[in-house]
C-alpha cells in the first residue's frame, strides 16, 4: 500500500515530539513552522495534525492553537488512523480532477430528466439548509446525479467510491469537528447552481470550469475555517473571506 504523505509527516512530528522535553499542555509550533521545516505544504501538515489528533497525542483548542496532550512514547494506547484513510485535502484534489472531467462529459449526454432531478436536489438543499444531514445528503446526490448523467457506469462507480471514502473517513470527520459554523454551505448551493446552469447550456468547458472552481472553493473554505494558526480561529463565516 502506498504510504500516505500526511502519515509520513505525522510520524516525523511524533519523533520530533518524543525527543523534546515537553510536558502535556505545552503549545506546539504552528503548521507553517512545520511546513517550512519539512519542506512540504501546509495542507499536508494539517492532515498530519488531524492524524495526531485522532491518535490522541495532541488537542486542538478553539481560538488558541494546538497543544500536546500526550508525549509520543508515553504508555498509552492511542487510536490509530486506518492505513487506508486518505487526507481530506488529498481526497478533494482527487475529486476535483475526476469530477471536473465528469461534468464536462455530462454536458454532452445530460437529458431533460437528469436536469430535472438535479434541480430537485438543489431545491432540497436550499429548503433543508438548516438540516446538516439532509443538506449533505442532497449535496452527495447532486454530484452523483451528474456522474450518472454521463451514462458511463464506470465513471459513476469511481465517483461513488470517492464519496464513500469521504463518508467513512475519520480524517474527514475530525476536520469537520473543528468547524462550528456551517453557514458556508450556502456558498456550495451557489456553486451547484452555476454547475447546473452550464449543464443546461450543454457547455462542456463551462461545466468543467464550474465544477473545478466549486471544489477549489471547498478546499479553500475548509482549509481557512480549520486553520488553528489564525488567531481568529473560531469557525468564522467564510463568506466574509470570500468577499475580500
Amino acid at each position: 500500500m502506498t504510504e500516505r504523505l500526511y502519515r509520513d509527516i505525522g510520524e516525523q512530528i511524533k519523533a520530533d515530539l518524543a525527543q523534546q522535553e515537553l510536558a502535556p499542555g505545552c503549545k506546539l509550533p504552528t503548521e507553517r513552522a512545520y511546513a517550512e521545516r519539512f519542506g512540504t505544504s501546509r495542507t499536508v501538515v494539517r492532515e498530519a495534525f488531524i492524524m495526531l489528533e485522532i491518535e490522541g497525542w495532541i488537542e486542538v483548542r478553539q481560538g488558541s492553537g494546538i497543544y500536546l496532550r500526550q508525549r509520543p512514547g508515553s504508555p498509552v494506547s492511542p487510536q490509530r488512523v486506518p492505513d487506508e484513510d486518505i487526507g481530506p485535502f488529498e481526497l478533494l484534489q482527487a475529486r476535483q480532477v475526476l469530477e471536473s472531467s465528469i461534468a464536462a462529459c455530462a454536458a454532452q449526454t445530460v437529458t431533460k430528466q437528469d436536469i430535472q432531478q438535479m434541480q430537485e436536489m438543489l431545491d432540497l438543499e436550499d429548503t433543508m439548509m438548516a438540516s446538516v444531514e439532509v443538506s449533505e445528503d442532497a449535496d452527495r446526490r447532486f454530484h452523483l446525479l451528474i456522474a450518472r448523467s454521463t451514462q458511463n457506469s464506470l465513471l459513476l462507480e469511481m465517483c461513488t467510491q470517492l464519496w464513500d471514502r469521504r463518508d467513512r473517513s475519520p480524517m474527514w470527520q475530525t476536520l469537520h469537528k473543528r468547524i462550528m459554523d456551517l453557514s458556508y454551505r450556502a456558498n456550495w448551493l451557489e456553486d451547484h447552481r452555476a454547475i447546473l446552469n452550464q449543464l443546461r447550456k450543454r457547455d462542456a468547458q463551462g461545466a468543467r470550469q464550474a465544477m473545478w472552481q466549486h471544489l477549489e472553493n471547498v478546499k479553500t473554505t475548509l482549509f481557512a475555517l480549520s486553520d488553528t494558526d489564525d488567531p481568529n480561529f473560531d469557525g468564522y463565516l467564510f463568506s466574509n473571506l470570500r468577499a475580500q
